[in-house]
């Protein structure tokens, strides 16, 4: 019997892989299912269009789009799902990422993308995670113990 995937990590690009190990490897340690494209908001927009609209059909929960320089992968995913998508700015290009940054965070009114810091993939995980625990409680189990890890209780 086939393993539900639960989140779907897209990169725009074969580049942004360190982003999205560091992503992966979160999701691993909190038992949590995902798959990985690479797929470009410019150079493959149909493809990136359907993986979006496909999504929810296939039993994901959490999108996740990491992309430098214009950014525009996030906001692709958000226009073609309902599905939360997590957007991953990397750093790179002229603007040290703040490019990319201000892509993902600044969409138009129905149509959110939420934004975690430059390269920090590590915090997409675990915002996927927390959304996802809202329905699974042994991720959100496991959330819990990793957060009482931080601090100094």
């Amino acid at each position: 019997m086939a393993v539900a995937v639960t989140v779907g990590i897209v990169s725009g690009s074969a580049s942004d892989k360190p982003t999205v190990d560091k992503i992966s490897a979160v999701l691993d340690e909190l038992g949590i299912t995902w798959e990985y494209s690479v797929l470009s908001a410019h150079r493959t927009p149909n493809k990136v269009a359907r993986y979006a609209k496909e999504a929810e059909g296939r039993g994901l929960k959490v999108l996740i789009g990491v992309a430098g320089l214009s950014a525009a992968l996030p906001g692709c995913l958000a226009a073609h799902s309902v599905l939360p998508v997590i957007g991953v700015p990397c750093d790179g290009g002229y603007l040290g990422g703040a490019d990319a940054l201000y892509s993902v965070a600044q969409m138009p009114p129905g149509i959110p993308v939420a934004a975690v810091g430059i390269g920090n993939g590590k915090n997409a995980a675990y915002l996927a995670a927390s959304i996802i625990g809202l329905f699974d409680v042994a991720v959100k189990e496991k959330l819990k113990e990793y957060r009482k890890g931080l601090g100094d209780d």
